[in-house]
């Protein structure tokens, strides 16, 4: 049997039945003896216990997958595919060289003998480290430093990872496309054969391995196996948050429920609000509650609580019911609240939000509107780490191309496609902190999951609608049609973005690997009104969810009319903390006006019908 990821099923047992043989050898008495540690009859007992213990965990798991091979590794990340990738192209790297050759042996040979110069008299105490030359977070722990071989074996490692990476990026013969998808490969294989991902290599593992004498390698398989039955990477305790319980908790309603979303009213927390609303758009790609984690970093809690009347719109997750919905379906629905939000609370216009691939379809909905002289229904625009220019979209473009959509396509089921291979592709973007830091912390040193809420949320993936993903893919990533005047159509309206002169806040995150800065800039090259331009530090995630109390970070303003990204940062002024106090005080400023907190501003008030608790079912629906 063989499962669509091409697995032998037969091949996959047999690899199992293995590797618990593996298990079982590899322990006693050759652990104890790695440090001269005496073979006492008691420590031999729980070395078996150990090893006898991972070898059945092993076979049970490999009897239970039997028949039923899954595309469980597919699911936990990219790096196979991403090494065949490397293999594919490595023979444009100058490697076989002499010259290139010879260099390294030099470099090596100096490397080798600073580093060892530095434990002349023996192993270094460690109050008194040794200077390495090359530095990486990976190897900060002490036990790194203090014993020669390891500090060998690390040191290398980053020599020959920054030489890969130096010939990845000055290759030749290369389409530039073909050329990041190797800088980008380059960078997943050296990542992925760090000497602290091996338990053999990493000393922090052989001590912990020492004192639980295996214990710490019979938990980690525990927590591998429970991945892989998963198919998904755990980031933090599963049971340790709870919708509605400690996260999702802002209080509201749902007041409106169509097939393909929910519309959530936020409970007012002042005795006046402002007239206009204010309308979010999350993507659907996650839940929507990130913008509500808890009371401290709730974005939606800090607006009610400057006087909004707030509203989100949480996505439903794709099932088999939603095979035929494509990226007119989603325009449909922004306009389709907006109309709601209006006409529940009579007014003419409302403040919008549109967060990432939300924010990108908030821009084709309002040049739809503008095209169709409605531009009014919108007050302001609120964009989050949104792209519309596709050029410069980062690292998410090297899993854009026909082969890597073919094998998307093939993985969809019932017209959508498990969240958990998106989830995948995002972990590999960055691979050190969510591969394999888990994969060190998790499943070699056997530590307990933390309670986070961040990555909780990471790890609570949704489903795609297979048809709007591949033509998202394809008409934005790959061919960047909606720069294109036209070159689009929705809801059997064309897309020119220069049709909005909506009044536009476009936020980017410094550090985003996912909507690069330098590419959501590019919206404002697109506008005919006024925007205003936002660089805050940070992210994707924590660039956004910055709360003023929290302290952290910074944004960046620049008054005057900058025609690039870099004129913006050569005349940007710094301002310490959160950026959300000017976004709500550029909100303030264009619609003052106030209103008393009642009636259906109130959800669930007297008279009011509503569906249901906030944060809804649709977030919880997998």
């Amino acid at each position: 049997m063989t499962d669509k990821t091409g697995i032998d099923s037969v091949v996959f047992e047999d690899v199992f039945r293995q590797q618990g043989e593996a298990m079982r050898s590899l322990f006693t008495p050759l652990m104890p003896a790695m440090q001269g540690v005496a073979s006492e009859p008691a420590d031999l007992q729980h070395w078996a216990m150990s090893a006898a213990k991972l070898q059945k965990m092993w076979l049970d798991f490999s009897a239970e997958q039997s028949g039923n091979v899954e595309p469980m590794l597919a699911r936990l990340g990219d790096i196979g595919k991403w090494t065949q990738v490397f293999m594919s192209m490595a023979g444009q790297l100058p490697i076989s060289q002499v010259e290139t050759q010879t260099k390294l042996w030099t470099e090596s040979m100096a490397l080798w003998g600073a580093v060892m110069g530095q434990y002349a008299g023996g192993t270094t105490p460690a109050q008194d480290a040794p200077d390495l030359p090359r530095k990486d977070r990976r190897f900060a722990d002490k036990r790194w430093h203090e014993q020669p071989a390891f500090a060998l074996i690390h040191q290398t490692y980053l020599l020959l990872s920054e030489k890969l990476h130096d010939m990845a990026r000055d290759v030749q013969g290369l389409t530039p496309e073909r050329k990041e998808q190797l800088q980008f490969a380059t960078k997943v294989v050296t990542d992925a054969l760090s000497p602290a991902n091996f338990p053999f290599t990493n000393p922090v593992v052989i001590e912990r391995t020492m004192e639980s004498r295996g214990e710490n390698l019979v938990k980690g398989v525990e927590h591998l196996l429970g991945d892989l039955r998963k198919g998904q990477l755990t980031h933090t305790d599963p049971e340790a948050f709870e919708l509605g319980r400690n996260i999702a908790v802002t209080p509201g309603k749902v007041v409106h429920e169509t097939p393909l979303f929910q519309l959530i009213q936020y409970t007012p927390a002042t005795g006046e609000v402002f007239e206009t609303p204010l309308l979010i758009f999350p993507p659907w790609i996650n839940r929507f509650y990130i913008l509500d984690l808890n009371p401290q970093k709730s974005f939606i809690r800090w607006a009610v609580a400057q006087g909004l009347s707030v509203f989100v719109v949480s996505w439903k997750s794709a099932d088999a019911s939603m095979a035929d919905i494509v990226w007119d379906d989603y325009i449909r629905a922004q306009i389709e609240a907006i109309d709601l939000v209006r006409d529940r609370l009579k007014v003419p216009a409302v403040h919008t939000i549109g967060y990432c691939v939300a924010g990108t379809t908030l821009a084709a909905t309002l040049a739809i509107l503008a095209r169709r002289g409605e531009a009014d229904k919108v007050a302001s625009a609120t964009f989050f780490t949104a792209q519309v220019d596709f050029e410069d979209s980062g690292d998410l473009r090297n899993f854009i191309d026909d082969n890597q959509i073919k094998m998307l396509e093939s993985f969809s089921t019932d017209g959508y496609l498990d969240g958990r291979y998106m989830a995948a592709a995002f972990n590999t973007l960055r691979g050190p902190d969510l591969i394999w830091n888990y994969v060190v912390n998790n499943y070699m040193l056997g530590d307990d999951y933390p309670a986070f809420d961040l990555l909780h949320w990471n790890g609570d993936t949704t489903n795609l609608p297979s048809k709007w993903h591949v033509a998202y893919l394809t008409d934005l990533y790959r061919d960047n049609r909606l720069v294109i005047p036209d070159a689009m159509v929705a809801d059997n309206t064309p897309i020119d973005l220069r049709r909005i002169a909506t009044p536009c806040y476009i936020q980017a995150g410094r550090e985003d690997h996912i909507a690069p800065p330098q590419s959501v800039w590019k919206l404002t090259r697109h506008l005919s009104g006024d925007w205003r331009f936002v660089l805050a530090g940070s992210g994707h995630i924590a660039g956004v969810v910055n709360p003023p109390e929290s302290g952290k970070y910074q944004y960046w303003l620049n008054p005057d009319s900058p025609a690039s990204l870099d004129e913006f940062v050569a005349g940007a002024k710094e301002t310490k903390g959160s950026w959300w106090p000017d976004w709500i005080e550029w909100i303030e400023s264009r619609s003052p006006a106030k209103v008393s907190a009642k009636g259906k501003r109130v959800p669930g008030s007297k008279g009011d019908k509503v569906i249901e608790d906030a944060p809804g079912r649709y977030v919880r629906t997998r």
